[in-house]
C-alpha cells in the first residue's frame, strides 16, 4: 500500500521551505527536512522550485542523512561523526548498500584514507561483494579493510601488465588491516603468476520504452449473461508504482492487455468474453471465443459505434442507427480474437536482453 501523507502544517512547511531554501543548518538536517516535506505529499520538483535543491540532491542527501544516522548509533568514533555532520554526503550515500556495522567501518575508513566519492563507490561494492563469500579468503580477516584489500589483491592477480598490477598491490597496501592480508598481497610482488579473473555475467536487464510494452490490466466478466448491476458493480484494479503493481482481493476475474492507443485512452474498460453468435455481423467470423473491451464512461451514442446495452438474457452488443431510448452501458473499444502464434516454442527461445 502506497505511504500515506503525514500531516504538516503550511506554516511549518513554509518554515522548512525557508531554512533549506537559506541553507541553515547542515546537510544532515536538510536531508531530514526534505524527507519531512515529501512525506507530507510534496514532490520533489515543488521542493526544487522553492528550495533550490534539485531532486538528485534531495536523494542523496536523504539516504545520506539516513546512513549517517545509523553510523551515529553503533559507536563511530567523534571525530568521524564530526567530519560527516560537516560534509561528505556523497561519500555516505555511497554506503547506502552496506549493514549498519560495515557503514560503520567503511566511514571511519573513509575518514582515516580521505577517500573521493568515485573510491567510496568502488570501497563500497567491495565490502558488499566481500560479505557474499562462503568462507574468509586464507590471510584475510572478517573487517572491512582485509575486504577492500582483498579486492585489488584479486584484481593484481589477473593482470598482466605490470605497471596495472603494481597500482593494484600499492591500493591493496594502502587498506589492509591484517598482517596475514599485507603478506598476502606483498607475494605478488615476486610471485607474477597470472590468475584470470572471472567476471560476474550481465545482469538481464530490459527496460519497457514503447507504449504497447506496458500492459493495462483490466476486469473481467465471463461471459454476456450478466446483469447490468453486476456489469455496473465491477470495480478496476489500482495499480501503484513505478511497476503498476496490482493487489487484488476477492474472486475477480483479471486480464492484461498491451498498452495499445484505445487501451490506454479508455476511461473504465471492462473485458467479457463472447462467442461468435453473441456478435453482431459474426458471419464471417471463426467459431471462436472473443474478448470485448467495453468503456463504460462511453455512453454518448456515435453512429459508426457499437454499444453494450441490457438485453433479454442480460448484455447485449448492439449497433444504433439512431440514438435509441434505452440506456448505453458503454462503448465497444476493442474486440480480441485468441493468440494465433505460429511458433510458440520460439519464444521461449533464449534471447538477447540488453547489456
Amino acid at each position: 500500500m502506497p505511504e500515506q501523507p503525514s500531516p504538516l502544517s503550511e506554516e511549518n512547511a513554509t518554515e522548512i521551505f525557508r531554512q533549506l531554501r537559506q541553507k541553515e543548518g547542515n546537510w544532515v538536517e536538510w536531508g531530514k527536512s526534505c524527507q519531512q516535506l515529501q512525506k507530507a505529499g510534496y514532490n520533489t520538483q515543488t521542493i526544487f522550485e522553492k528550495t533550490g535543491f534539485e531532486p538528485v540532491h534531495q536523494n542523496q542527501v536523504i539516504v545520506a542523512s539516513q546512513v549517517y544516522e545509523t553510523i551515529a548509533e553503533t559507536g563511530v568514533e567523534d571525530q568521524v561523526k564530526e567530519h560527516f555532520r560537516n560534509k561528505g554526503s556523497d561519500i555516505l550515500y555511497e554506503f547506502r548498500i552496506l549493514p549498519p556495522q560495515e557503514r560503520s567501518q567503511a566511514a571511519t575508513l573513509a575518514v582515516e584514507k580521505n577517500l573521493t566519492q568515485p573510491e567510496a563507490h568502488d570501497i563500497a561494492k567491495a565490502i558488499k561483494e566481500f560479505s557474499y563469500l562462503s568462507s574468509l579468503p586464507d590471510g584475510f580477516t572478517n573487517g572491512a579493510g582485509d575486504a577492500i584489500a582483498y579486492h585489488y589483491w584479486k584484481l593484481a592477480r589477473g593482470k598482466r601488465d605490470l605497471q596495472a598490477r603494481s597500482r593494484l598491490i600499492a591500493q591493496g597496501l594502502r587498506f589492509a588491516y591484517s598482517n596475514t592480508a599485507r603478506e598476502k598481497i606483498e607475494s605478488l610482488l615476486s610471485d607474477f603468476t597470472v590468475v584470470p579473473v572471472t567476471p560476474a555475467p550481465n545482469l538481464p536487464l530490459y527496460r519497457l520504452e514503447q507504449e504497447e510494452e506496458l500492459p493495462r490490466i483490466l476486469p473481467v466478466l465471463p461471459s454476456l449473461k450478466t446483469s447490468v448491476s453486476q456489469f455496473e458493480a465491477v470495480s478496476q484494479p489500482q495499480p501503484q508504482g513505478v511497476f503498476s503493481i496490482t493487489e487484488t482481493s476477492g474472486k475477480e476475474q483479471w486480464v492484461a492487455l498491451p498498452g495499445w492507443q484505445m487501451i490506454c485512452a479508455a476511461s473504465d474498460p471492462v473485458a467479457i468474453v463472447c462467442e461468435k453468435e453473441e456478435l453482431p455481423k459474426s458471419d464471417s467470423l471463426r467459431n471462436e471465443s472473443f474478448l470485448v473491451v467495453i468503456d463504460r464512461a462511453a455512453t454518448d451514442w456515435y453512429l459508426h459505434s457499437y454499444f453494450l446495452v441490457e438485453a433479454e438474457e442480460g448484455l447485449g452488443i448492439r449497433w444504433f442507427e439512431q440514438a435509441p431510448p434505452q440506456k448505453l452501458l458503454g462503448k465497444v473499444i476493442l474486440i480480441l480474437r485468441p493468440k494465433r502464434i505460429i511458433d510458440e516454442g520460439a519464444i521461449a527461445q533464449s534471447w538477447q536482453v540488453e547489456e
